[in-house]
């Protein structure tokens, strides 16, 4: 009996160790995405292709239009930087995109269901939090559609890959909180406490490197805004 009881422990103690490791690999993969949200090598994309063909006109990038930025498409990123006095990096930042004249989406109308989809992820990202930092929330999906960088539709942020831990983790799915609804008017209709972020998170829920490195905009609840 003694030693079941031991062997239980062990087994226990291995599976919670499991779903531990899980949820934190879980995490660092959906931070990590973030981190290849401004379009450099290794980038693959829609947004790479428009690069390659906006430098290609420019007659700064003589090779094949692939849609992968390697390290061809970085020094024709390069070249159009210094021709324009931007910083010399090789990474297609906001800046460089706007340059190049790669356009950005617009905020949408504050139709029902653009109300309703907005409410939804506000409500699994920041329920429980302040009204205003709900607002924030909201505000900062709507200024990644204004980003050069992000897609450029309201489903199409929301629904972009990795981008928000309640898309993968059923929060998405759970019933929306009533305020929810409201911040989402609000945001849509430009209240925006977040400041301009494009970025937020929770520092007692993450120890990721990326996110604690952006540039603290404003905090609000639980909640760090970032550029």
């Amino acid at each position: 009996m003694k030693r079941n009881a031991v062997s239980f422990f062990k087994i226990s103690v291995i599976t919670a160790l499991t779903a531990v490791t899980l949820a934190f690999t879980a995490k660092n993969i959906y931070y990590n995405d973030l981190e290849l949200t401004l379009s450099r090598v290794g980038s693959r994309g829609a947004e790479v292709t428009a690069i390659q063909k906006e430098l290609k006109a420019r007659g700064l990038f003589n090779a094949d239009i692939t849609g992968y930025y390697g390290t061809i498409t970085e020094a024709a990123v390069k070249k159009f930087q210094k021709q324009k006095g931007l910083a010399v990096d090789g990474i297609a930042g906001p800046k460089t995109l706007k340059a190049l004249g790669i356009t950005i989406g617009q905020i949408p109308a504050a139709t029902e269901a653009n109300i309703n989809l907005l409410a939804r992820i506000i409500s699994a990202e920041a329920r429980g939090e302040p009204y205003t930092g709900q607002v924030a929330v909201g505000a900062v999906i709507l200024n990644r559609i204004e980003h050069p960088s992000f897609p450029d539709t309201l489903s199409g942020v929301i629904y972009q890959n990795g981008a928000f831990t309640a898309i993968v983790d059923g929060q998405f799915n759970q019933p929306v909180a009533s305020s929810a609804y409201n911040a989402a008017r609000d945001a849509l209709n430009g209240w925006d406490p977040s400041g301009g972020a494009i970025y937020y998170y929770n520092p007692a829920k993450t120890s990721n490197s990326f996110m604690h490195s952006r540039p603290i905009i404003t905090v609000i609840g639980s909640h760090r805004f970032c550029s």
